[in-house]
């Protein structure tokens, strides 16, 4: 919740505090802003710059840096990293730890730079792959620049503990399941396969997310990254996935039905977002073909959506009843997780 000027008026006029405490509680709140990303402008700088400098060393590098030779990548890349970690450990002693947080993670995302120019550099590079097929393509090869980073990754955020640095390694690790994949299949895999290894490694992703929240339920959100790459390799490999059997799309809707459910006792949006979008996907599928010429559809679907409105007038009357009670049954670890949260 935001605390803003006007709340703390409203709570002068219902006589809470006082106009003095609540003039000394927005004075101290301006002076210490709350470090945690927010949407505001000064935040959309910080994440614009800090992308589009992690952007040029990974998604958008060009055949040009070959020029440089293996050593020469290398080494330049020890450079960047080095003015990333100075910049890190300058902007966290200003008490900047959004944008030091950014900067962490650009020295991470500059990894398989790094390892890739060392490899070409000693002539242990398997093929004439170059660096910027890495986002593109799934080698088995690149798996020796995936445990790099992880590496690196862990030692950073186990240094600066700046919840952005899990970015990096969660992209990783799905890159990571994939190309070992690659290797255990002996080279490129077919698509069936690439869906149940990416819904399956996505399963696991969520799992290490959760475990995760629990154990950092006291501290900032970890979990954040490590779950939209789980729900995004989940989901994807799930809804690509084609089947003529209209019980495994209902199966389908009632999965994609369970995620909104996970999604709001976990306070995720990536879960409800994504659900709510397999929901639609499967009631579209339901107007286009199987109630295609019924008249009687559209209004049936009106009276369930109105149903559902009416569900959550209910459900916010008696919601903080209902809350406790249900919180009594949980262990205590994820009691806390959600008071937290």
């Amino acid at each position: 919740m935001k605390l803003t000027r006007k709340k703390l008026n409203d709570a002068v006029q219902e006589q809470i505090i006082s106009e003095q405490q609540a003039d000394k509680l927005f004075n101290y709140l301006t002076l210490h802003p709350d470090a945690s990303p927010q949407f505001n402008f000064t935040h959309v700088l910080y994440y614009l710059g800090g992308l589009i400098a992690i952007g040029a060393m990974t998604l958008f590098m060009n055949l040009g840096w070959e020029a440089f030779g293996g050593a020469g990548i290398f080494f330049i890349s020890l450079l960047y990293a080095g003015i990333g970690l100075k910049l890190t450990n300058s902007l966290e002693r200003k008490n900047l730890l959004v944008p030091a947080g950014i900067c962490a993670t650009f020295v991470v995302c500059l990894s398989p730079l790094a390892i890739y120019g060392l490899q070409v550099a000693l002539s242990i590079w398997p093929d004439d792959s170059a660096y910027r097929d890495y986002h593109r393509l799934i080698k088995w090869h690149w798996i020796y620049m995936e445990l790099g980073t992880v590496a690196v990754g862990t030692i950073m955020a186990w240094r600066y503990k700046y919840p952005f640095l899990i970015m990096p390694i969660a992209a990783t690790l799905w890159y990571l399941i994939m190309d070992i994949t690659a290797m255990i299949t002996g080279g490129d895999y077919d698509w069936e396969l690439r869906k149940l290894v990416s819904m399956y490694s996505g399963l696991l992703m969520i799992g290490l997310a959760f475990w995760i929240d629990i154990r950092s339920r006291k501290s900032s959100d970890f979990a954040f990254w490590i779950y939209i790459f789980g729900v995004l390799s989940f989901w994807g490999g799930l809804s690509a996935h084609y089947s003529d059997s209209e019980i495994s799309k209902f199966m389908y809707f009632c999965i994609n039905l369970l995620m909104i459910g996970v999604g709001v006792m976990l306070v995720r949006r990536i879960f409800v977002v994504f659900g709510a979008l397999g929901c639609c996907g499967y009631l579209a599928h339901l107007a286009s073909s199987l109630f295609e010429d019924s008249w009687l559809f559209p209004i049936a679907l009106s009276a369930v959506g109105i149903g559902i409105i009416y569900l959550g007038i209910l459900w916010q009357k008696y919601e903080t009843a209902i809350t406790a009670k249900t919180r009594k049954l949980l262990p205590a670890a994820f009691q806390e997780l959600l008071e937290n949260r």
